[in-house]
């Protein structure tokens, strides 16, 4: 069986979100679906499956994921959180994003997503 080393899972994951910032969502997708299957048990593979499906202005199926898949396997994921809040507020759902928002500002274990979330609150 192949396997990934930290460091190459960590490279594909820059190249995919690459992609994304060069609109090239479908590979993009390609890449994130390898990654998933070498690294299910990591969670910034579905934060970028958020941010990519995002990025393509599929706000429906970025809260979806999120808030399904993403966070069924993953509920202690702030960073997670934090960008489902702001798929909500891109789709005007903003009592929900409000309080998702606040579940993931009030993290202690990652810095980045509470301040993104309570960037997001502050509007």
């Amino acid at each position: 069986m192949f396997d990934l080393t930290p460091e190459e899972a960590r490279l594909l994951l820059n190249v995919a979100l690459m992609a994304v910032g060069r609109n090239r969502f479908k590979s993009a997708a390609t890449i994130l679906a390898a990654l998933e299957r070498f690294r299910p048990d990591h969670p910034s593979v579905a934060v970028a499956k958020t941010v990519a499906l995002m990025s393509a202005g599929n706000f429906e199926l970025a809260e979806n994921y999120a808030g399904g898949e993403g966070l069924r396997k993953f509920p202690d994921s702030a960073m997670l959180k934090a960008f489902r809040g702001m798929a909500l507020l891109r789709l005007n759902r903003e009592p929900e994003a409000k309080a998702v928002l606040e579940e993931a500002a009030r993290a202690t274990d990652d810095p980045a997503a509470v301040k993104l979330a309570k960037d997001l609150l502050r509007g």
